[in-house]
């Protein structure tokens, strides 16, 4: 069963169902008029090693978990939208605009998709969605055309573990996709010369996908996650080692403690000397550090663009101040994504704000099921 080739439909009303390495998100979102009313939002651990890099490394444990918290929130339906984080490969590739759409597919399916896959075409579940037209510099009139590839073992085990949990795929989707849904009132203050760089700091790492127009051009993973800087803060603590990121939700990065070229300072009375702040200003810096690589990958490709901003999304993406460290180190206007002031959601419950940032994927995967 190709699940992925659903990417851009839907059938029966469902959940949005989110899979990261340290818990399970579940929102289900309803249709209130013209308002969008957040009607479920539950969360449950799962045991280390369960769900790595983006893949499914035990079906039994994930199943379980999506039927518990499925349960817990009194959810009785059989469908669902999930996302894939940081497996996928998405390119923007030019066509020719006076094929035929048979033609079209086969030439984007097969042909265009083996030379952007790094692994052979055949073990690959792969999509498209054609965008705008343009006319290229040798006047000839072209189509762009949105490609996703994802490896077949990967999705299969997606369908298979929902499968065992009690529901079928509605759509399978990249969590770049998800996100950008949630935001894409927010996207559209942008020109089609600027691009927003959305930075997605989940528990072991952070994704990083530069959107024009509402569709990501680029996006890459990086090891950097909110385990890897609460492993740095507890270790420089003396602390024991821990999974429960939560603390990081309560910290404050201090951005006084920048010089003028935008490099951490040394330690001082400035930010109280405390070595823990020093281990989390180490690795939010290495991060900082791969965002411009990637920033200035993506200019480099000869676009005629600028990233105007960047938008902080994950359970990292809260962490106090972290904003003002972005802009600050890398030169560029940052914000933290809100999803509930984004889509003006109604909640039966009031969520915090730092808590808001890091669900910006499952309701965007919701919002799939309206």
């Amino acid at each position: 069963m190709n699940i992925f080739k659903s990417l851009f439909s839907s059938k029966q009303r469902g959940v949005g169902v989110e899979l990261t390495p340290e818990r399970v998100n579940v929102a289900r979102l309803k249709k209130q008029g013209q308002k969008i009313k957040l009607e479920n939002l539950a969360s449950v651990e799962i045991p280390e090693g369960v769900f790595q890099e983006g893949q499914i490394l035990d079906a039994p444990a994930m199943a379980e978990a999506i039927q518990t918290v499925m349960a817990e929130s009194r959810l009785k339906v059989r469908y669902a939208t999930t996302a894939i984080p940081g497996r996928a490969i998405t390119r923007v590739i030019p066509v020719p605009a006076e094929l035929e759409e048979s033609e079209l597919r086969a030439m984007v399916l097969e042909q265009e998709a083996s030379l952007y896959l790094p692994f052979p075409r055949e073990e690959a579940d792969v999509d498209y969605q054609k965008l705008g037209f343009f006319v290229d510099e040798d006047g000839i009139e072209k189509v762009q055309v949105l490609l996703v590839a994802v490896r077949k073992e990967v999705t299969d085990s997606y369908v298979e573990t929902f499968q065992q949990a009690g529901l079928n795929l509605n759509v399978l989707e990249t969590t770049s996709f998800a996100l950008i849904r949630t935001i894409r009132e927010q996207l559209r203050q942008f020109t089609p010369q600027e691009a927003a760089a959305i930075v997605d700091i989940g528990f072991e790492s952070t994704e990083i996908s530069i959107v024009v127009d509402g569709i990501p051009h680029f996006s890459r993973a990086v090891p950097i996650g909110t385990f890897q800087i609460q492993s740095a803060l507890s270790r420089a603590m003396n602390l024991p080692p821990s999974r429960n990121t939560d603390l990081l939700q309560g910290m404050t990065v201090p951005t006084g403690s920048m010089d003028t070229v935008g490099s951490p300072q040394p330690m001082s009375a400035g930010v109280g000397g405390n070595p823990g702040t020093a281990a989390m200003l180490r690795i939010l810096g290495e991060l900082a550090d791969e965002l411009r690589r990637s920033i200035d990958f993506y200019l480099n490709q000869g676009e005629d663009m600028e990233v105007a901003q960047l938008l902080l999304a994950g359970p990292g993406g809260s962490i106090g101040q972290l904003d003002e460290f972005f802009a600050q180190r890398l030169s560029l206007p940052a914000s933290q994504i809100d999803p509930v002031a984004a889509l003006s959601l109604e909640v039966t419950e009031e969520i915090p704000p730092e808590q808001r940032p890091g669900l910006a994927t499952v309701i965007g995967l919701g919002l799939r099921e309206v």
